[in-house]
């Protein structure tokens, strides 16, 4: 096992019931990456992201933490290491009945045994990294969409976590909203130390943000490359790999796109 990988996937199928979905995925997220799972709609990049953070069971293949053989571990096994993770949903997924303060002390209270002091102190300060300092005592319909994404980033750093993982992050988001999200998760990649995991299709976000990448397409039902999506565009010759990164342009200068 390569001693840079965080998390390594070897000839996985995703399937519901009969019909598969993806096949033999073979990639691996090197520490620190910020990695994007990329592809058109319905080719399996939510689903994906399930069997690596323990939502869902993979029909075939295996998917390794370091050394550790994920879904051949026993549920508390799994349970240590999805607790290394942060996760931001598409939602944001944050209780409407809880200010952003109870929101994000979720994890807080339930993995620590911090006084009830110390917690304020913490959340306080998750919320003053994504620029929501003050916003403690507001209820998430009180704010905007990219205030309730960043709240929901807050909590999903709360344990400074190893792993971050995000599910179409700018999904409803303005394009200054989004760039500043994209911002935001490359400095907080870089105060954790955190591999980041990132289910996109804005090509914006992916040659802004990432350095490493899988490409799942639906017709052929297997992945079609992987590595840095800038220089996936410069040498691949996959015309359905150049269509998607182009928007179909086939004009390879990201400037353009």
């Amino acid at each position: 096992m390569d001693e840079k990988a965080a998390i390594t996937v070897r000839d996985l199928t995703m399937a519901y019931g009969s019909f598969v979905l993806q096949r033999d995925l073979n990639f691996t997220v090197e520490k620190g990456d910020i990695f994007v799972i990329m592809g058109g709609s319905g080719c399996g990049k939510s689903t994906l992201l399930k069997h690596l953070t323990g939502l869902k069971e993979p029909a075939a293949g295996r998917v390794f933490y370091g050394e550790e053989d994920f879904w051949q571990l026993d549920a508390e096994g799994r349970d240590r290491i999805i607790r290394r993770s942060g996760i931001l949903y598409q939602a944001g997924a944050l209780w409407s009945s809880m200010t952003l303060a109870e929101n994000v002390a979720i994890p807080i209270t339930t993995y620590t045994r911090l006084d009830a002091k110390s917690v304020r102190e913490l959340v306080s300060f998750k919320l003053s990294l994504v620029g929501l300092a003050g916003f403690e005592e507001f209820y998430p319909s009180e704010i905007s969409g990219g205030m309730r994404k960043r709240a929901a980033l807050a909590r999903a750093i709360a344990l400074d976590p190893e792993f971050l993982f995000f599910d179409e992050p700018s999904a409803g988001l303005d394009p200054i909203s989004a760039r500043n999200l994209d911002d935001l998760i490359l400095e907080l990649k870089e105060s954790l130390g955190a591999t980041v995991v990132i289910v996109t299709h804005e090509l914006a976000s992916i040659y802004a943000i990432a350095n490493n990448s899988v490409f799942l397409d639906s017709e052929s039902k297997t992945m079609l490359a992987s590595g840095d999506p800038k220089r996936l565009l410069k040498e691949s010759d996959n015309d359905t790999l150049i269509r998607f990164l182009t928007r179909g342009s086939g004009n390879r200068e990201i400037r353009n796109i």
